[in-house]
C-alpha cells in the first residue's frame, strides 16, 4: 500500500509578472522518503523549494498537505505545520556555542516568580541527546559552531529540525560546498532522518550525492520539469545524462567530431 504523500504539487507554477519561473511541476514528498530536486543554476530549484517552504506562492497549480490544498501564507506558517528548511548558510551564529546554536530562539528557561533565567543545563543535555539519537558525537557542546566543519554544521541543523517536530525536511544543496568525505557525513544524516519517517527534500545538482539516499527524482531545467522518477525506473547513469543535457551533448558531440574529420 502507497503512503500518503505529505506534500504534493500538481501542475504547480509561479510567474513574477510577465517572467515564468515555474510551469507544469508535478512530485509528490512521502514520509520515509527522499525526493530530489535535480537541475542547474535557474533551472528553478530555488523557487520550487520556497514555495514548498512558504516563501513564495504559487500563481497556478496545485500544492496539497495531507491532501488539502493550501497556499502557505510564510516560513512561520510551513514550519507550524512541520515543514523545516535548511538552507545553505544554516542560519547558524558561529561564534555561539553548539547548543546555543541547536535552540536558537527556543532555549530552555527556568522561572521564579516573576523572573525568568537560561537553563544552560538542560539545554546542554538536551542538545547532546538530540544530537547522539542522531548519531551525532561532538566532544564538546560548548565549543563554537563556528569551528564544526561544515558537513557538521550541516547535520546539526537537521538534528534541530528533527528534534523539534519536523515531518519534513528541505536541504537546499548541503553538499554544494563540501569535499567527498564531508559529503558522505551529510549523506548519512539524510538517510537517517528518512529512516526516522520524514519525509525529504534534497536539492542538489549533483546525481552523484541524490541517487544514493533519494527514493523519487525530480528533474528541472528552465522552470519546466524534465521528469519525476521513481529510483525503479531510471539509472545513475541516465540521470547523469539527463543532468548533462543528454540529446544536446550528444549532438554537440557530433559536431565536434565532424568539425576534426573537416581540418
Amino acid at each position: 500500500m502507497t503512503t500518503p504523500p505529505i506534500l504534493q504539487a500538481r501542475d504547480l507554477g509561479k510567474t513574477y509578472g510577465s517572467v515564468t519561473a515555474l510551469s507544469g511541476i508535478d512530485t509528490v514528498v512521502r514520509p520515509g522518503e527522499v525526493t530530489c530536486v535535480l537541475g542547474d543554476n535557474g533551472a528553478g530549484k530555488s523557487t520550487l523549494i520556497k514555495i514548498f517552504a512558504g516563501a513564495h506562492q504559487h500563481s497556478s497549480g496545485e500544492l496539497l498537505l495531507d491532501g488539502v490544498p493550501v497556499r502557505l501564507s510564510s516560513p512561520r506558517e510551513a514550519l507550524d505545520r512541520g515543514i523545516a528548511t535548511v538552507y545553505q548558510d544554516l542560519a547558524v551564529v558561529p561564534l555561539m556555542s553548539v547548543w546555543r546554536n541547536f535552540f536558537l530562539g527556543s532555549e530552555p528557561v527556568r522561572r521564579l516568580g516573576p523572573l525568568r533565567w537560561l537553563d544552560r543545563r538542560t539545554g546542554r543535555e538536551t542538545a547532546r541527546a538530540a544530537l547522539a539519537e542522531m548519531g551525532i558525537h561532538l566532544r564538546d557542546i560548548e565549543q563554537p559552531v563556528g569551528t564544526l566543519s561544515g558537513g557538521q554544521r550541516q547535520c546539526v541543523a537537521i538534528a534541530r529540525a528533527v528534534h523539534f517536530g519536523a515531518r519534513m525536511l528541505i536541504l537546499d544543496e548541503p553538499t554544494a560546498a563540501l569535499g567527498v568525505k564531508q559529503s558522505g557525513v551529510v549523506l548519512r544524516y539524510v538517510a537517517r532522518a528518512r529512516d526516522r519517517g520524514l519525509g525529504v527534500v534534497l536539492i542538489t545538482h549533483n546525481p552523484h550525492h541524490a541517487y544514493p539516499v533519494g527514493d523519487r527524482f525530480l528533474l528541472l531545467g528552465r522552470g519546466r520539469s524534465l521528469g519525476c522518477y521513481e529510483k525503479g525506473e531510471i539509472s545513475l547513469q541516465e540521470l547523469t545524462r539527463q543532468m548533462a543535457g543528454g540529446a544536446e551533448l550528444e549532438a554537440l558531440a557530433h559536431e565536434l567530431q565532424a568539425a576534426t574529420r573537416d581540418e
